[in-house]
């Protein structure tokens, strides 16, 4: 995490007090551990599977991505330092402990979302988990729509490209969506398994199947550190889960910097002040996505 913020000019804009203050993230994931890094970000948490109050995660998954994007990385002395360290974090448990989650639990997560944005503040939503797309007709589906819904009531909704590429028409659902932002990687990601062999993935490669061009942008998605949901430690995963929280830290750092930003204006923003990595439009989308940039360009 110590070299992404670095390459992507994020430790600059921490060092002019750019830090996500007083913007808050839904993450509809698999929940939060209270990782010493991440207890003071917590603002609520709600638990669609189990019903439970107090927030904790049962697989790793959700809490990962929450260090992430806001982890103060207090355990590591800073190395492992989130996003938008002082971004609030509303983890909403919609998947179990195997990762996995049925469509009416994550439409129940994004309702509670609607239900509750202005109580909570909520100005962003991370999805970091996603469906197979196999045609035209799920850009229609009922999940879409949510997301959809989601963005048009003004949240700035950034969900990941999958990692079923390296083929075009790889796009997961919900990040087939025309609005909201999509986020995949350029990287070989590798996981490890269980039995301690090691799987290389890639991400999910545009068009939709409706010849909508995505993914919005790409972010490091390889060996990223962050938060594990044991004994205050650390892990390293990789995939596009990865680096959506990225993308959704630095739209808090944007709207912590100037709140009046729209969410159509972030996706504008980020698109304008991409690198550009040398890959087609539907691997690369606008380009690697440079916060700093996108600072400066406001």
């Amino acid at each position: 995490m110590n070299n992404i913020r670095r390459i992507l000019g994020v430790n600059l804009l921490h060092n002019k007090g750019i830090t996500g203050k007083n913007i808050n993230v839904a993450i509809l994931d698999t929940g939060m551990y209270l990782h010493n890094d991440l207890h003071n970000n917590l603002v609520t948490f709600e638990d669609i599977v189990n019903k439970r109050k107090e927030s904790y995660d049962d697989n790793s998954h959700g809490t990962h991505i929450s260090g992430i994007l806001a982890g103060t990385g207090r355990q590591s002395n800073g190395l492992y330092c989130g996003i938008a360290p002082d971004a609030g974090i509303i983890p909403i448990k919609v998947l179990n402990n195997n990762g996995t989650c049925d469509s009416e639990n994550l439409f129940l997560g994004i309702q509670w979302i609607l239900k509750n944005k202005d109580n909570y503040n909520i100005k962003i939503v991370n999805i970091s988990i996603g469906t197979t797309s196999s045609s035209c007709d799920d850009e229609n589906s009922l999940l879409v729509r949510a997301v959809d819904s989601l963005w048009d009531c003004g949240l700035t909704v950034i969900a990941s490209a999958g990692n079923n590429g390296p083929g075009y028409k790889t796009i997961t659902t919900p990040g087939i969506s025309r609005k909201i932002i999509t986020v995949g990687t350029n990287e070989l990601m590798t996981h490890r398994q269980n039995d301690g062999s090691y799987k290389i993935t890639y991400s999910g490669k545009g068009p939709t199947h409706c010849n909508v061009p995505k993914p919005d942008i790409i972010a490091p998605g390889s060996h990223i550190v962050s938060c594990y949901y044991k004994n205050n430690g650390y892990i390293s995963k990789s995939g596009t889960s990865m680096s959506t929280p990225i993308v959704s830290g630095a739209a808090a750092l944007l709207l912590s910097y100037e709140p009046s930003l729209s969410n159509q204006n972030i996706k504008e923003i980020f698109c304008k002040t991409a690198d550009d990595m040398g890959y087609d439009i539907y691997t690369q989308g606008c380009g690697r996505i440079n916060p700093y940039r996108a600072l400066l360009s406001i």
